[in-house]
């Protein structure tokens, strides 16, 4: 009887410390969390389309909507009206040195027949030495008028290449009304709908590649030696009463800080006041959820 007394009264302390222990038979614990990325709008204006909704799946390029790009294609439109207007007033030198060229073809022409009388003595040296300062008159003329237009060509090439400067930021302008997801992913938030008003830097959805999730859990300074960046470890999920999912995880990144234990983060050590941080990658089933709680086992 004395027996059976002793084992009544030691059946509570039995249970509690083997419920003491289930609770902390893992090494640390945390919540999972994924890269969220907030895309914002990159142009102004009216939001013609947003073809997209919470918990989409969208692929890197995807086109999910528009941006209202009137404007921009009309100041297009005039910035190519006018590159081709400064184009057009370039100056022919052809066209432009063709009178002052023939002159000087018909001044070098007397100049050679003057020559040739002088050599005969029929004419004297000063004509030919005013038919040689005709011909390089002309010439001079001739190289002062290309110099001339070639400066005047060089100016309008670099209006005109303003101009193209301009129209390359314009289409880098509607470029940006186009609204293209750059990650792949699952929609988590839309912040705006079709028909509201656009403005730079204005949130239009948040997405996060659920595919993979991070488990950042905590550590105590006298765990950091049994765990290394690359290590295998077990992570496991609440599935109904008393049961446990189980995946497998790889420790991706360990902090190089140690900061005070967070109060909702419970650790092995519960007596330790600095912890550290760490990531476990873990392949989702689709089961696994940002926020959800989660258990690191490695020692066992």
């Amino acid at each position: 009887m004395k027996k059976i007394k002793l084992l009544y009264f030691l059946m509570p302390v039995i249970c509690l410390l083997s419920c003491h222990n289930n609770e902390n038979d893992f090494d640390a614990s945390g919540s999972f969390e994924a890269v969220e990325t907030i895309l914002s709008a990159q142009a102004n204006g009216q939001i013609v389309k947003l073809n997209l909704e919470e918990g989409q799946q969208l692929e890197v390029g995807q086109k999910v909507g528009y941006i209202d790009s009137t404007q921009l294609h009309i100041n297009k439109m005039q910035l190519s009206q006018n590159k081709k207007t400064i184009l057009s007033g370039r100056p022919q030198e052809n066209i432009q040195t063709e009178s002052l060229k023939k002159q000087l073809a018909n001044a070098i022409l007397d100049r050679n027949r003057t020559d040739k009388l002088v050599k005969g003595g029929v004419a004297s040296q000063k004509m030919l030495d005013d038919a040689n300062a005709k011909v390089a008159t002309l010439q001079a003329q001739i190289g002062a008028q290309k110099s001339s237009l070639e400066i005047t060509n060089e100016n309008l090439t670099e209006q005109s290449n303003t101009v193209g400067v301009q129209l390359k930021g314009v289409d880098d302008q509607l470029n940006k009304t186009v609204i293209v997801n750059p990650v792949k992913g699952t929609v988590l938030a839309k912040y705006a709908e079709q028909y509201e008003m656009a403005m730079v830097g204005k949130p239009l959805y948040k997405i996060a590649n659920l595919e993979i999730l991070d488990l950042r859990a905590y550590i105590t300074g006298t765990q950091l030696p049994q765990i290394k960046i690359g290590q295998q470890v077990k992570i496991r999920i609440d599935q109904g009463e008393k049961k446990y999912k189980e995946y497998q995880g790889t420790i991706n990144w360990i902090s190089n800080k140690s900061e005070f234990s967070p109060k909702t983060i419970p650790t092995k050590d519960e007596r330790a006041n600095l912890v550290y941080a760490i990531k476990v990658r873990v392949k989702n089933d689709g089961y696994l959820k940002i926020g959800m709680y989660g258990e690191v086992l490695w020692s066992k």
